[in-house]
C-alpha cells in the first residue's frame, strides 16, 4: 500500500533514496527554511523531531523525519549524531585524515538510519537500519554522497560509491531502514 507523505528535508539525495525504498509511497520534500536544530541525543530523536516538524506545517499527509550517521570505531563511535556537521562537505577526506595512522579494528565502521512517520491521523511508526563495514585507506568511487567514498561495507572490496547508486538502493542504511518502517507499519 502506497502513503502520501512529506519529508522534512533538503536533501534531494535521500529523497531520491526513500523514493526508491518507500515504492508505492508518494514522498515530497518539505521544503523549509526553519527547520529546527538537531540536538538530539540519538538519531531517533532527531528524526522524530523532524516528522513532528513537518506536522506542524502539513496535517493531510504522512510525515517523514531522517537522521543518519556514521559511526567508527578509531573515533569513539564518532561522529555518530554529529556527522552532518563534522565535517561539513569533507566527511570522506576527514574520516581518512582521521584515521590516517589508524588499522584493523579502528577502521570498523557503520552506517545508522533512523526513520520515523507520523500518520495523517497521528499514529507513529520507525525503523531502523545499519550496514557495517569499514574505512578505506583513500577516496574511490564517483557515486552517492557523504561517506560513501570512503565505506567499505563488509562483504565488498569497493566503497559504496563504486559500487554505485543502484546497489545503495538496496543495501544501504537508508534502505534497510525503510524496510523496517514499512513492517513496522503493515506487520506480516
Amino acid at each position: 500500500m502506497g502513503y502520501v507523505a512529506v519529508l522534512a528535508s533538503s536533501n534531494e539525495n535521500k529523497l531520491r533514496e526513500l523514493r526508491h525504498a518507500l515504492e508505492g509511497w508518494t514522498i515530497e520534500l518539505l521544503g523549509a527554511d526553519d527547520y529546527p536544530p538537531e540536538t538530539g541525543e540519538t538519531y531517533y530523536e532527531n528524526a522524530r523531531a523532524k516528522a513532528v516538524f513537518a506536522r506542524t506545517r502539513i496535517r493531510d499527509r504522512w510525515t517523514l523525519g531522517e537522521d543518519s550517521g556514521i559511526e567508527i570505531d578509531g573515533l569513539g563511535g564518532g561522529p555518530g549524531v554529529l556527522s552532518a556537521r563534522w565535517a561539513a562537505g569533507r566527511e570522506g577526506e576527514r574520516a581518512i585524515e582521521e584515521l590516517a595512522e589508524a588499522s584493523g579494528e579502528a577502521r570498523r565502521a557503520w552506517y545508522v538510519c533512523e526513520l520515523v512517520a507520523i500518520a495523517d491521523d497521528g499514529r507513529e511508526y520507525r525503523g531502523t537500519g545499519t550496514l557495517e563495514g569499514r574505512i578505506a585507506d583513500a577516496m574511490s568511487g564517483n557515486e552517492g554522497f557523504g561517506f560513501d567514498p570512503v565505506f567499505i561495507p563488509d562483504g565488498e572490496e569497493r566503497t559504496v560509491a563504486e559500487l554505485g547508486n543502484e546497489w545503495k538502493r538496496e543495501h544501504s542504511h537508508r534502505a534497510r531502514a525503510a524496510r523496517a518502517l514499512r513492517a513496522s507499519i503493515m506487520p506480516s
